[in-house]
């Protein structure tokens, strides 16, 4: 079975990255998860980045932030389809993340989801690999209908109960 890597530049990211390992694991896809700093340890990032397409892995994401080089050295050196997961920051709100990430040159592209956008990573992750597995096409498709139908059991409920008494329900 395809599987996914999961890696990040710094434990502190793991929120927002265990948003896409929560939707893989829903979605019944493999993954393996690591933190790996390109800048600290170049040779152990190389060597993983290297080696992931012999482990399997048919999509990697890939989180960073600041600098946020780690999503283009993946995409430079494993051969498949990586998207980049910029991390909000304290210094310039994530921007500078999204920025490194979203503007690699030509030849070197990195599928880039909003700043903390670790669930979308893992979305488009299982639909990049639903393109070749009928069944997880399926399960997309569902997962899709269910969000569909929170939508409409939260507009009869506003329909039913009023706006002020809905945001006050929220607020509990």
């Amino acid at each position: 079975m395809a599987k996914v890597g999961i890696v990040m530049g710094s434990d502190s990211d793991m929120p927002v990255m265990a948003q896409a390992a929560d939707f893989l694991e829903k979605m019944g896809i493999e993954f393996e998860m690591t933190v790996i700093s390109a800048h600290r340890e170049p040779d152990v990032f190389f060597e993983y980045a290297k080696s992931a397409e012999e482990k399997g892995y048919k999509v990697m994401i890939a989180g960073a932030g600041k600098a946020a080089h780690l999503p283009g050295m993946c995409a430079a050196l494993f051969p498949m389809p990586v998207i980049g997961v910029p991390m909000k920051t304290s210094d310039l709100g994530g921007v500078d993340s999204l920025y490194s990430i979203v503007q690699m040159p030509s030849g070197i592209p990195v599928a880039t989801v909003a700043i903390n956008g670790g669930k979308n990573a893992g979305i488009l992750a299982a639909k990049i690999l639903a393109a070749s597995d009928p069944e997880l096409l399926q399960k997309l498709k569902d997962y899709s209908e269910e969000m569909k139908n929170e939508v409409v059991s939260k507009a009869e409920k506003l329909d039913e109960i009023g706006y002020k008494e809905y945001v006050a329900r929220m607020k509990k």
